[in-house]
C-alpha cells in the first residue's frame, strides 16, 4: 500500500506511526501541500479533497482523513478496545480530536510552522480555544493513565499528533503536568 502526506503533518504523522507501530508494509509518498502537490490532476484522482494523508491500498483504492484511516489499519488490534463501549469512548476522543482540538492547536502550528506568522498574529480565540482543549485533556489525563481509561488506543495516536508539537503553535505545556506525562508515555509505546 502507499501512504501519501506529509512529515510535518500531524494528521500524516498518525497514519505513519499506526503503519509502523503494527509493522505494516507501505511505500511514503511524500506530498507537499505547500507548492500544491495535493491539487494536482493526478493528486485529486486520489482524492477529490485534495488533502492529505491518503492511503491506496494494493487493489487501488483510496481512503482520506487522518483518523478513518487509522482506525482501517487498525482493526483488529489492540489499538482498538473490543470492548464495545470503550471503542466507542475512543472515536468519542477522535471526533473530539478533528473538532476541538486540532482546529485550535494545528491551526495556530500550521500558522507559525507553515505560513511563518508569529505568536502576535495569531487569532485570539483560536489561542484561547487551544488551551481550553488541552486544560480538558488535563482534567483527563489525571483521572486516566490514558485517553481510554489505562489502555492506550488510536485516541492517543491522533492526541499526540499535534500535541507533542503544540510549541511549535504557541501553546506551552507548563502546568500540564498530565498531559506532559501522557505524552511521554504515548511516545514510548509508539517507540518515538
Amino acid at each position: 500500500m502507499k501512504v501519501y502526506g506529509d512529515l510535518k503533518s500531524g494528521n500524516c504523522l498518525k497514519v505513519k506511526w499506526v503503519c509502523d507501530k503494527l509493522s505494516r508494509r507501505y511505500t511514503w509518498i511524500d506530498v507537499d501541500t505547500m507548492k500544491s502537490e495535493s491539487r494536482t490532476p493526478e493528486f485529486l484522482k486520489l482524492s477529490g479533497a485534495g488533502q492529505v494523508p491518503v492511503l491506496e491500498l494494493d487493489d487501488g483504492r483510496t481512503l482520506a482523513q487522518s483518523n478513518a484511516i487509522i482506525r482501517y489499519l487498525a482493526r483488529g488490534t489492540d489499538l482498538i478496545p473490543a470492548e464495545a463501549f470503550l471503542s466507542a469512548k475512543m472515536d468519542e476522543w477522535l471526533f473530539w480530536e478533528q473538532y476541538t482540538h486540532e482546529p485550535y492547536i494545528a491551526v495556530c502550528r500550521f500558522q507559525m510552522v507553515y505560513l511563518g506568522k508569529s505568536l502576535g498574529d495569531l487569532d485570539p480565540e483560536k489561542v484561547k480555544r487551544g488551551y481550553a482543549a488541552l486544560a480538558l485533556m488535563e482534567h483527563q489525563l489525571q483521572k486516566t493513565k490514558f485517553f481510554v481509561e489505562d489502555v492506550f488506543s488510536l485516541a492517543d495516536v491522533a492526541l499526540l499528533a499535534y500535541t507533542r508539537a503544540a510549541h511549535e503553535g504557541g501553546f506551552h505545556l507548563d502546568g500540564y503536568d498530565a498531559v506532559r506525562r501522557w505524552i511521554g508515555e504515548s511516545e514510548k509505546r509508539l517507540g518515538l
